[in-house]
């Protein structure tokens, strides 16, 4: 324990030197953080945390409790990652297949090809443009707002 404090001590001495010698050179802010760092050693003597930090490095239990300490966030991890692997990707299949069963009209988000079109025959970039559509009677056009009014009451 003794010399611990004497290796502390040395440190902050020759911190406490190489700070002067920056404030000779007038960097003094440089210097004022050499000297701070330096004085942390000697500081951490006073207060009995090197002899404590000592007593842990060199007993063999405390580095034991360590290996113990760390085998057990190893296990945890190792089934954390684990369940997040088989258990994730279970829920995420039952979602799918859930999502696949509530689907209205599947085909309903195809890309509309026009009329007489398939994927298979592209339209000719020489063919002439389509006619204009005949005007739909009133009686088709309303017929689907008809039912839904009459429906609610209105």
């Amino acid at each position: 324990m003794l010399l611990v404090e004497t290796v502390c001590s040395a440190v902050s001495a020759a911190g406490l030197g190489i700070a002067a010698i920056t404030a000779y050179r007038k960097r003094f802010l440089t210097a004022t953080r050499l000297a701070a760092y330096s004085l942390i050693p000697v500081g951490l003597v006073m207060i009995g945390a090197v002899g404590w930090l000592s007593d842990i490095v060199f007993k063999p239990m405390v580095w034991a409790g360590f290996g113990v300490l760390g085998l057990a966030w190893l296990l945890f991890v190792t089934t954390r990652a684990v369940e997040r692997r088989t258990g994730g990707a279970r829920k995420e299949r039952r979602a799918a297949k859930a999502a696949r069963r509530e689907v209205v009209a599947p085909g309903a988000s195809a890309p509309s090809l026009g009329r007489g079109r398939t994927a298979a025959e592209p339209a000719a970039a020489s063919a002439p443009a389509p006619a204009q559509p005949k005007k739909a009677q009133p009686d088709e056009d309303f017929s689907d707002i008809e039912a839904i009014l009459k429906k609610h009451g209105i």
